[in-house]
């Protein structure tokens, strides 16, 4: 049965990031008076799912409320690498035959698979999706540490040096003509987290532009993506998080998006502690375990799917290196949040940040 989605009366920010709605410059009335309307959802990609949208009237903001569920309904079932759906080959069902056979799929794997390959070349191996064998065993140590903290272990490094002997994308055989991918190694194993999320952001929201929805802002989980301006012509606002959760500033910064993108990979997302210390979920592809160099990295730049490759790609980068990479691609800027708070921006970042 197909869920209907309602428009909600209290709009409940991500965890990440914070949708704010203030004004930011002249305001510009549209021709016709639009409404702003606001609904959530939580069973997608495990996280909440909100939309804010103007449209002439509440019926029209359901309509592409339901169109968003929908279409990310889709995109959550062929990236699933836990479950199975009937009459849906999705990544699970690619890694189930890992060295028996290729499995012919939807060419949304295929396109989402293609860019992901595409990214581990520019960012020299740092945004890898074939490094399922390593984030399994991180998942399965994370997930018991945290349903019994007292007993939370780390993996064993020798484990996590022979699961990284099966990570090498370049194996990954995707046949465009057939519509299949194949695994030859039967211990290889996909994990397309570090942009599943946001590259189902970005090809949902492209559907609701091209089916009229003009002033909206989506975050999924925290994966923001703006779709015009706001009605009046101000810029949505959109808080970036306080990674030290201790303190009493909850977000450190505000941006200003239209038409634009805002993802951020940070250390108090997902994480799990033994012996005292906090272990994150950015697993880095040459220590098989987490790098503490930052505390967050957040990128801007149109493509939510591209913002979301990047934002894991850079957090495991050195400063310098990751900089430069940024600094060499057209309309993307990133910040860094250090260990110890010190904060650095790519050359354009602050000309997004709301004066203060």
């Amino acid at each position: 049965m197909k869920r209907r989605i309602s428009a909600a009366a209290i709009f409940l920010p991500a965890a990440v990031l914070v949708l704010l709605f203030m004004s930011a410059c002249k305001k510009e009335e549209p021709a016709k008076k639009l409404e702003r309307h606001d609904a959530q959802f939580l069973s997608l990609f495990d996280t909440v799912t909100s939309i804010v949208g103007y449209t002439e009237d509440e019926e029209s903001f359901k309509a592409y409320a339901q169109e968003l569920y929908d279409e990310l309904e889709i995109y959550h079932q062929l990236y699933d690498i836990y479950n199975d759906y009937e009459g849906i080959a999705n990544i699970k069902t690619i890694n189930d035959q890992a060295g028996i056979a290729p499995v012919q799929v939807d060419q949304r794997i295929i396109d989402l698979l293609k860019e992901a390959v595409e990214m581990n070349e520019k960012t020299r191996g740092r945004m890898n999706v074939a490094m399922g064998s390593v984030l399994s065993i991180w998942h399965e140590y994370r997930t018991e540490g945290i349903y019994d903290p007292e007993h939370a272990k780390l993996p064993p490094m020798e484990e996590l040096k022979q699961a990284a002997e099966h990570t090498d994308i370049s194996q990954v055989i995707i046949d465009e003509e057939a519509s299949t991918v194949y695994l030859p190694d039967k211990d290889m194993s996909l994990d397309v987290g570090s942009v599943a999320k946001g590259y189902a952001t970005e090809m949902a929201c492209r559907k609701l532009e091209e089916d009229g929805l003009a002033f909206g802002l989506i975050s999924v989980g925290g994966n923001v993506r703006a779709i015009g301006s706001r009605a009046d012509g101000t810029l949505w606002k959109v808080g970036i998080q306080n990674p030290d959760l201790s303190s009493d500033t909850t977000y450190l910064h505000t941006v200003e998006l239209k038409d634009m993108s805002l993802v951020t990979s940070g250390t108090y997302q997902r994480y799990y502690t033994v012996d005292g210390k906090t272990y994150h979920h950015i697993i880095h592809p040459d220590l098989l375990s987490p790098w503490d160099e930052y505390a967050s990295v957040s990128i801007l730049c149109r493509d939510s799917g591209l913002a979301d490759c990047l934002s894991t790609a850079v957090f495991n980068m050195e400063f310098e290196d990751g900089k430069e990479l940024i600094e060499s691609m057209d309309g993307v800027e990133a910040m860094w949040i250090f260990q110890d708070k010190r904060e650095e921006y790519t050359s354009g970042f602050q000309a997004y940040m709301e004066q203060k």
